[in-house]
């Protein structure tokens, strides 16, 4: 049989399966059998990006100063992942990792430039976004559709409405129909700005080849538009769009029943939504997401509507879905907001092998309390 030759980068795939699947401590366990020879940057970087998306700050640190420590160059995506992890946590932190990248003569890549522009927007500094923009167009890097989206969104929410249109315009690049990468990052955008029509216009581009090629278009192909304006509250729009799902004999499934739920709820009509995928399951004999269910019954919990958050809780269980501690958390939040003991609970929790997270506990406290309150008025 004949042996396989490893490389660096082969060594370095291992060391990512092995983090995802098992964490991080047995990939840098893995990292230490390594042949020395293979045990370079590539591997090394592999274990920091997977630090940066566990969020683990203490051990990507570690992960790069070791990097240093070995005198490995110091790249561009080292520090990139330094700072896609400090703009989610440690923003403070930012400065020092671009002040290194200056000392070691370390070039910005177009992502770095992305990620402060983002940092920028999320603070609020629109001036401080445009004049990275202005250093990277000084610095010859164009500003591709991933940086323009970033750019638009903080423009949108910024209240900053001509800026954001001139540069969803750019986006589309003069004819949108050849442009169909740029259409689902655009319809978001557009739907913020509250633009319905630009957003049905956009959605026509992305799939009205579809749809003259095939004459029907699938459920999946009009969920992504429904979505949308379920996202932004757009409810006659995705009534409109259900009732041309339906009129096009389109098949609706759980996918279309959790954008509508979500359009019903968003818009304040949480009966409505209840009832919708009450009959859509009795008509379909299908399953509803368990999305769908949690968006009604956080709503009735949130209202402290005991009632309809068990008899939400018991459809889920009917449906199959039973120990998850997320049910409970809402169900037990319910109680909560209406002061109410929640007599039992632990048990029922127990029945179904489920044991309280530090949340859970805490909400438990505090309905314990009112079973206090509530044996103490009868002693009154």
């Amino acid at each position: 049989m004949k042996r396989l030759d490893f490389t660096e980068r082969d060594y370095a795939s291992r060391v990512d399966l092995i983090a995802k699947v098992r964490g991080l401590p047995k990939a840098e366990s893995y990292i230490d059998k390594i042949p020395k020879s293979f045990r370079g940057e590539v591997v090394y970087r592999t274990l920091l990006a997977n630090c940066v998306s566990a969020n683990n700050v203490k051990k990507a640190e570690e992960v790069f100063n070791k990097m240093k420590d070995l005198e490995f160059p110091i790249t561009c995506f080292a520090c990139n992942q330094l700072l896609l992890l400090y703009k989610r946590l440690d923003k403070k932190k930012i400065a020092d990792v671009l002040l290194l990248m200056e000392k070691e003569n370390v070039k910005p890549s177009r992502f770095t430039y992305r990620l402060l522009i983002d940092t920028k927007g999320q603070s609020n500094d629109i001036h401080g976004m445009d004049q990275i923009v202005e250093t990277m167009k000084a610095e010859g890097i164009e500003l591709d559709i991933n940086t323009l989206s970033v750019l638009a969104k903080h423009y949108v929410f910024g209240g900053l409405k001509e800026k954001a249109e001139s540069i969803l315009k750019e986006m589309e690049g003069g004819n949108i129909k050849k442009n169909r990468r740029a259409c689902r990052t655009l319809l978001p955008l557009y739907a913020a700005m509250g633009k319905g029509d630009e957003v049905e216009r956009v959605w026509k581009a992305l799939f009205g080849r579809m749809q003259n090629t095939w004459k029907k278009l699938n459920a999946k192909h009009y969920s992504t538009l429904l979505k949308v304006y379920a996202n932004h509250k757009m409810l006659t729009k995705g009534k409109d769009l259900v009732k041309q799902m339906a009129d096009s004999g389109c098949r609706i499934g759980p996918f279309t029943w959790d954008a509508v739920v979500k359009l019903y709820v968003g818009a304040g009509e949480v009966e409505k939504a209840d009832s919708i995928l009450h009959k859509a399951t009795q008509q379909n004999r299908m399953k509803p997401m368990f999305s769908s269910y949690m968006t009604i019954m956080d709503q009735y919990s949130r209202r402290g509507d005991i009632r309809n958050s068990e008899k939400m809780f018991h459809r889920m269980r009917q449906d199959g879905y039973m120990g998850r501690i997320r049910q409970f958390q809402s169900l037990i939040q319910a109680y909560v907001v209406a002061k109410a003991p929640a007599y039992g609970m632990r048990e029922r929790m127990k029945a179904d092998n489920i044991f309280p997270n530090k949340a859970v506990a805490d909400q438990l406290v505090s309905v314990d309390a009112f079973r206090k309150s509530a044996v103490s008025d009868l002693l009154d």
